[in-house]
């Protein structure tokens, strides 16, 4: 069964400064939570382009490692690119990633296509547990754009 996932916010921030941060690979663990035990195994030594293969290691259970490897696809400098999962937990996962500048700043919209494995229990997991799992990770995830690039929590980072 596919799932979606959306998630908007806006971030009071130049577009330059959002495209920049998610043009960097490596600035993904700055936005994972950290009991997930986030670490990029290759991928990250170039900017973002077009055919870009990363390479992850992420924990989903206590003691439960697994690996993920993503293609950046469709790369639309300072307005949008697609991550898919080519080897993970997941049977599908296509996840676009679009900006707009807005009044007063980025409008940032994630839009998630991702499927389980194993059927009906598959489906199940996702009731029971993946959906709360997904919607915790990317609430994380606004709440640290918000730190990392609003103008106010730029000027205090650096």
């Amino acid at each position: 069964m596919m799932h979606q996932l959306k998630t908007r916010q806006i971030v009071h921030a130049p577009i330059e400064r959002v495209w920049e941060f998610f043009s960097r690979p490596d600035n993904l663990n700055l936005l994972t939570p950290l009991e997930l035990h986030f670490r990029i195994l290759s991928g990250d030594e170039r900017d973002m382009h077009n055919g870009q293969i990363i390479s992850y290691a992420i924990r989903i259970l206590p003691f439960v490692r697994v690996g993920w490897v993503t293609e950046i696809k469709h790369v639309v400098p300072m307005q949008s690119f697609v991550d898919e999962q080519r080897i993970g937990p997941y049977r599908l996962w296509h996840h676009t990633h679009e900006f707009r500048q807005v009044d007063g700043g980025v409008e940032i919209l994630d839009t998630v296509h991702y499927a389980l494995p194993f059927g009906i229990l598959g489906g199940f997991v996702h009731w029971l547990w993946v959906r709360r799992r997904l919607n915790f990770i990317f609430g994380y995830r606004q709440k640290r754009m918000v730190e990392l690039l609003s103008d106010a929590g730029h000027m205090g980072n650096r």
